[in-house]
C-alpha cells in the first residue's frame, strides 16, 4: 500500500474529553491502510516540509468505515488552531498510509500498554477486530492522568460489553478513581501480572511519547516478551 496523497471533506466532529477532538473525511479517492498506520494532514501544500502546519495523526477509524477519522488532543500550536478553524465541507490534503506497527488478522492474542493520546491507533485496531468478528483476544492498559481525559470510554465500554476476547483496564495516574471501573497507577509489573497473566505469549502494541515508548518496552522484555513481539510507534510533536 503505497502512500498517495489526495484531498478530503470534513464531514463530522467529535469531542471526546474537554481537550481532545476526532475529525471524519471523506477522501476523493479510496485510501486502504491497515490498523495501526497513520496519515499526514497537510495544511502548507507548497512546502510539504513544514513540521508546523503538515503533521501526523494516526487512523482513529477502522479500514471497514466509509469514513476517515484521526483525533488530536488540541494545543495551542497552529497546527491545532488550524483544525479548530475547520468547517463542514472544508477540504484538506492528506498523504496515507503511512507506517508498519500494524494489526494483522492472524495474530491469536495482543496486548496494548497505552497512554493519552497513544490511544488512536489502538481504536482503529480495535474497531476494526469488532467489525470484522476476529477472534482476536485483547487486552488494553490505558492510562490517563484523569477520570475526565479518558478518549473513547464510550466506544472501549461498547466493545469490551459485546465482545468477551476484549478486556479493557483504564488507570489513573493523577487521582483516585470514582469508582472501581478504573483503578489507580501507572503501568507497572505488578499491573502486567494482576491483569495479563499470559502476556508472554502475547503481540504487544506500544504508542505513544518516546519516553513511554522506552519504559513500556524495557517493562514488556522485563515479563518475557519476545523482542520480535513488540510492535512500537513513537508520536512526535503532537
Amino acid at each position: 500500500m503505497a502512500a498517495k496523497i489526495l484531498n478530503a471533506k470534513l464531514v463530522e466532529r467529535i469531542k471526546r474529553t474537554p481537550s481532545i477532538e476526532s475529525f471524519r473525511f471523506i477522501s476523493e479517492g479510496s485510501i486502504e491502510f491497515a490498523p495501526g498506520q497513520f496519515l499526514q494532514l497537510i495544511f502548507e501544500e507548497n512546502d510539504l516540509n513544514n513540521k508546523e502546519l503538515n503533521k501526523y495523526l494516526s487512523f482513529s477509524s477502522s479500514p471497514t468505515k466509509e469514513y476517515i477519522e484521526v483525533t488530536k488532543r488540541l494545543s495551542q500550536s497552529h497546527f491545532s488552531q488550524r483544525l479548530r478553524s475547520l468547517s463542514m465541507g472544508d477540504q484538506v490534503m492528506l498523504k496515507a498510509p503511512l507506517g508498519s506497527c500494524i494489526f494483522k488478522d492472524d495474530y491469536p492474542k495482543i496486548a496494548f500498554l497505552i497512554g493519552g493520546i497513544g490511544i488512536t491507533p489502538v481504536i482503529s485496531i480495535i474497531e476494526y477486530i469488532f467489525d470484522r468478528k476476529l477472534t482476536t483476544d485483547v487486552v488494553l492498559i490505558y492510562s490517563n492522568r484523569t477520570e475526565e481525559e479518558i478518549a473513547f470510554r464510550q466506544r472501549l465500554d461498547y466493545w469490551l460489553t459485546n465482545n468477551r476476547q476484549i478486556k479493557v483496564v483504564y488507570t489513573l495516574t493523577d487521582c483516585k478513581p470514582k469508582n472501581d471501573s478504573c483503578v489507580s497507577g501507572r503501568i507497572d509489573k505488578n499491573m502486567l501480572i494482576g491483569n495479563i497473566a499470559d502476556f508472554d505469549k502475547r503481540v504487544v502494541f506500544i504508542y505513544g511519547p518516546p519516553k513511554m515508548v522506552e519504559a513500556m518496552k524495557k517493562l514488556s522484555l522485563e515479563q518475557g516478551a519476545k523482542e520480535s513481539d513488540l510492535k512500537t510507534e513513537s508520536f512526535l510533536g503532537y
